[in-house]
């Protein structure tokens, strides 16, 4: 008996497809312009020695609009549906990168990664529409699929932005542009909605609008405390790395634009094995927590390799080991930490985890670039990585320690209905 997809079905398989389709979009949207920040900001800077100091406040700029808009932008997500905020969203990183590529004076660029940062609400909703359609059993798998075809984005991204850098260093900023704009035509005509109202909360509360008191609310409770905890630690070396490595190459190993968006395209490759493949393989036999600590380790390694590099020992090939050893481990235990938590909270507060956890990580990412830019700048080109490394093992022993739970009930799969409103 030949059996027939129900239309339920077929919108749920077409929703799992198109979140497919516009993470790997986001993820190459914003890693197109990432071999090229340091030089565009070059234009504007006088001293170069300052350099480092500038792009860590535009990234630390960015990072403190997020963390302030995305308990908003989650809890939105949970009132009124996933769809519109991922929408606007898209748009305001358009109008963000346009403005940025137009620059002109490093108040303009300010502005622009203001703008970008209050609009950053893509990954908390895209966050929760995940949980909204997948079953809680297969969440970390899941997570790790998409964050592996993240992987496929992250691969594409730099390598085109640094080839487009040889045509002009302002183009790949541009192009993040279009990317974003596509993102939200796509978002407008092809996503299903994938939060039922009848699941949806009844008003947004004041409370639930202030970033701290979301802190707070999270770390209040037993089953999130450690993974938030160790979620902080991790994003904060990671954010040391990310908005300094494209200076520490300049700087270290002289590399230009195109040979740090090809190492950032070598990045996304083992995005998609660890998280492809490699983790549907290690979370059935170790389970959350040992993938976790064993990224954890892995990150570790990486972040001792670029001290290396950065101090004693300025060598490419270690370089280029030191940042794949990162990204390895950093995936393996973002997929992992974000299945886990997903777990630990109900159907109608997916989006204000995702909130919750947007906001802390936009937390770490107004800090770490202020931080990883004086301490290069004023103390050691190493001391960020040091650091990173010292608080990876902090890390890996709140997370040896955490008790994982899974309150979560079961949510439609793609096989299952999907509400769709539009």
């Amino acid at each position: 008996m030949t059996s027939v997809s129900s239309p339920a079905t077929r919108t749920g398989k077409r929703a799992w497809a198109t979140l497919i389709v516009l993470t790997m979009l986001t993820t190459a949207g914003m890693t197109v312009v990432l071999p090229v920040l340091p030089f565009v900001v070059l234009q504007y800077v006088g001293n170069e020695n300052e350099l480092a100091v500038w792009v860590g406040v535009l990234e630390a700029v960015n990072g403190l609009c997020a963390f302030l808009i995305a308990p908003f932008l989650g809890r939105l997500s949970d009132r009124f549906g996933r769809r519109p905020v991922i929408i606007v969203s898209a748009f305001g990183a358009a109008i963000g990168m346009t403005l940025f590529g137009i620059g002109g004076a490093l108040w303009v660029l300010l502005l622009a990664r203001v703008i970008q940062g209050a609009t950053a609400g893509d990954l908390p909703a895209l966050f929760a529409y995940l949980a909204d359609i997948t079953p809680p059993e297969k969440r970390a798998q899941r997570f790790g699929i998409l964050g592996a075809l993240s992987g496929i984005g992250t691969m594409v991204g730099p390598a085109l932005g640094g080839l487009l850098a040889a045509v002009s260093v302002d183009l790949p900023v541009f192009v993040t542009a279009g990317v974003s704009f596509v993102i939200a035509i796509l978002s407008i005509f092809l996503l299903p909605e994938s939060l039922a109202p009848d699941k949806r909360i009844p008003r947004i509360a004041v409370r639930d609008l202030h970033p701290f008191a979301v802190f707070r609310d999270a770390f209040r409770r037993p089953e999130l405390r450690g993974l938030m905890i160790g979620f902080g630690l991790l994003a904060l070396p990671f954010g040391f790395f990310v908005n300094n490595f494209s200076v520490m190459a300049f700087d270290a190993i002289q590399w230009g634009p195109t040979a740090i968006g090809l190492l950032i395209a070598a990045v996304g490759i083992i995005d998609i094995i660890v998280q492809g493949v490699l983790l549907g393989i290690l979370l059935p036999r170790i389970g959350e927590r040992g993938v976790i600590v064993s990224g954890i380790v892995a990150q570790a390694v990486g972040l001792c390799a670029l001290a290396l590099v950065a101090s004693i020992l300025a060598q490419p090939w270690l370089f280029i080991l030191g940042a794949l050893m990162l990204a390895a481990g950093q995936g393996a235990s973002q997929a992992a930490m974000d299945g886990a938590m997903s777990n630990a909270v109900g159907d109608d507060e997916q989006g204000w985890l995702g909130g919750a956890t947007q906001s802390l990580n936009a937390a770490m990412s107004t800090v770490a670039p202020l931080i990883a830019g004086v301490l290069y700048a004023s103390v050691a080109h190493s001391a960020p990585y040091w650091l990173g490394a010292v608080l990876m093992i902090v890390a890996a022993v709140v997370v040896g320690r955490t008790r994982f739970t899974s309150v979560a009930t079961a949510v439609p799969t793609a096989a299952e209905p999907v509400a769709v409103t539009r």
